[in-house]
């Protein structure tokens, strides 16, 4: 749910401002509103060039740090020292790698003439008699050089070769340019510069790993000071700059609190709840269970206020996704076991996400063992008692080709959607009253009717001439809503035209969506049968390898082809319920996400 805020207007003398600002900042629960009423100055300027500039270096340093820096933060450099010191063996390593390409090019020169000492050339040369190197294809080599120049290679389709003579003979060839080092002299070259280049990473990587919680503290405190001075702008000069009036937001549990310290300061406010119609901060306040979710509301984007939080109904069909399109029992065990190790390991900062990979384990194991697959292994094949089986979902439906896992995955998305359009429904009629919502009213009637009244027909709880009367009663009350009361303003003509666009939409629409929850079936389907083939392949070879061999090499597939089975399936799962959640359900719920998210102006250590 939306935690309730209350809006906070504060006059202040101006002398007292900045001691202000440091109170309620100490306070950490007031959500000012920036409205930069001044001019940005140039060292807020520079500070948040300095903080993008902090942001792009910290990423850089924590992949060097093969995403493992120390914690510990130190004070024998400053940040700019940390920063000169990156920067200066970043342009070393660059300087030993731009030397790479030419002693490359060089070597590749030098290596279909072999190693030869470049003096002994010179001193040829001082001797009278000049050494010519030339290059040319198979073809173009003529049979009367052979008396003349001396062949030193050849060698994919070409003629290496040199004249040695007191002047340069007329061959119809440029001769060569080769470097005035030796082979075996550039390979030194070369081996030294690489092993430079790896010594100089090596200590860029040590560097990286020290220095990142350094820096990282150090870009904290850059933030924080910027968001004083963004603070200090918002404040509005009046009364010819005697008082400044400031405007923020807080939450209604923190009232109390806030009102202590104004009172002791002696500052002039005004508090009210928030409306609907105000852009107020979204501060979500969950149980538990749901808050584990709230992450994945946050990569959509926050609600408004006068919207819902999505993450209650979120959380259990995500969930549920989850876990049918990993469709394994066995997996879920894995994931709840990998959930407890790396909380363990990776301390409280990672809990809450752990936590999360804890309950979707658990929820994978429960709908795995309803979906009757454990490690790739189908359960109802297997002897066990009937009462278990009669409680998993396998096979086809009686008289028809249809699975019964398909059909589920269809009636969960209908389930889905339908609750999405009833959210749709009562949201709008909340934030703009019910004659303004009579058309998403009317929809949620034709859609839910209509599939309550073909079910009880399906099972014949009601007959086929009261489902007739049903159809029809239901369709022409949803019709007056959807066509004639979509909008009380408008002509009813034109109600009319956006209604029947309206139905083209919803129509295309409902259906596309509709089928898109087969991807649960599919995705469950398709894990399930890669893990059976990978244990089909382990025992064929444990049987075709012998016992002692054979179980090595059984077991050694069994692990890789799980392992890769259950990294591709978290994948699959995480992906296709979060487009299902996204596409699907906020499409049809009308959620935009466009709300801003409650940052309360506070220290480093509140935050």
């Amino acid at each position: 749910m939306i935690a309730k805020m209350e809006k906070l207007t504060f006059l202040v003398y101006h002398k007292e401002y900045e001691s202000f600002l440091e109170d309620i900042r100490q306070l950490g629960v007031i959500h000012v509103v920036e409205k930069q009423c001044g001019e940005p100055d140039a060292d807020l300027q520079h500070f948040i060039d300095q903080r993008t500039a902090g942001r792009n270096l910290l990423q850089a340093m924590f992949v060097l740090a093969d995403n493992q820096p120390d914690k510990d933060v130190r004070t024998d450099k400053t940040a700019e020292q940390i920063v000169d010191g990156y920067e200066e063996q970043q342009n070393r390593i660059q300087a030993l790698q731009q030397q790479l390409p030419a002693l490359t090019k060089d070597i590749a020169l030098l290596e279909p003439w072999g190693d030869f000492d470049p003096a002994s050339l010179e001193r040829l040369e001082q001797a009278g008699w000049r050494c010519a190197f030339y290059d040319c294809q198979e073809k173009d080599f003529l049979s009367e050089w052979e008396d003349e120049v001396l062949v030193v290679n050849r060698e994919n389709g070409h003629v290496y070769f040199v004249t040695v003579d007191s002047r340069t003979p007329d061959l119809g060839l440029e001769p060569l340019r080769l470097p005035q080092t030796g082979l075996s002299a550039l390979m030194r070259k070369k081996a030294e510069v690489e092993k430079e280049i790896t010594a100089a990473t090596a200590a860029l990587r040590d560097y990286c790993r020290r220095y990142h919680a350094t820096l990282a503290n150090n870009y904290e405190a850059l933030q924080a000071e910027i968001d004083l001075m963004k603070v200090k702008l918002s404040g509005e000069e009046m009364a010819h700059g005697a008082v400044r009036l400031l405007e923020g937001w807080v939450p209604e549990e923190n009232v109390s609190e806030v009102k202590e310290l104004l009172e002791q300061k002696g500052v002039y406010y005004e508090i009210r709840p928030a409306y609907r119609e105000d852009n107020a901060p979204i501060k979500l306040k969950n149980n538990g269970f749901v808050r584990m979710y709230e992450v994945l509301t946050k990569m959509y984007g926050m609600p408004d206020y006068a919207e819902f939080d999505p993450t209650p109904i979120l959380a259990p069909f995500f969930s549920l996704f989850f876990a049918f399109c990993m469709g394994d029992s066995g997996y879920g065990l894995v994931l709840i076991l990998l959930g407890f190790v790396l909380k363990k390991k990776l301390g409280k900062s990672m809990a809450g996400m752990m936590n999360l990979v804890i309950t979707l384990g658990v929820f994978t194991t429960v709908v795995g063992a309803v979906l009757g697959t454990f490690f790739g292994v189908n359960l109802f094949e297997l002897d066990l008692p009937e009462g278990m089986k009669q409680l998993m979902v396998s096979g086809k439906i009686e008289g028809t080709t249809y699975d019964k896992q398909m059909l589920l995955a269809l009636l969960i998305g209908v389930v889905h959607i339908c609750l999405a359009m009833t959210v749709k429904a009562i949201g709008e009629t909340v934030r703009f009253g019910f004659k303004e919502s009579l058309s998403a009213w009317g929809w949620l009637l034709l859609v839910v009717g209509f599939i309550c009244t073909g079910g009880l027909t399906f099972f014949k709880v009601i007959s086929a001439e009261v489902s007739q009367w049903a159809f029809i009663i239901i369709g022409g009350i949803s019709a007056i809503g959807i066509y004639l009361l979509n909008n009380l303003r408008r002509n009813v003509f034109v109600n009319i035209g956006a209604g029947m666009w309206d139905t083209y939409n919803m129509a295309t629409g409902l259906l596309g969506d509709t089928l898109s929850y087969i991807r649960l079936y599919a995705l469950g389907l398709a894990g399930g049968m890669l893990g059976g083939v990978f244990n089909q392949l382990a025992f064929m070879v444990n049987d075709a390898a012998g016992p002692a061999l054979g179980w090595f090499f059984c077991g050694l597939i069994l692990v890789f082809g799980h392992t890769l089975n259950i990294a591709m399936s978290c994948l699959s799962a995480f992906v296709h319920p979060l487009r299902l959640t996204f596409v699907e359900y906020f499409k049809n719920s009308g959620y935009d996400g466009k709300g801003e998210a409650y940052k309360p102006f506070s220290t480093l250590k509140n935050q």
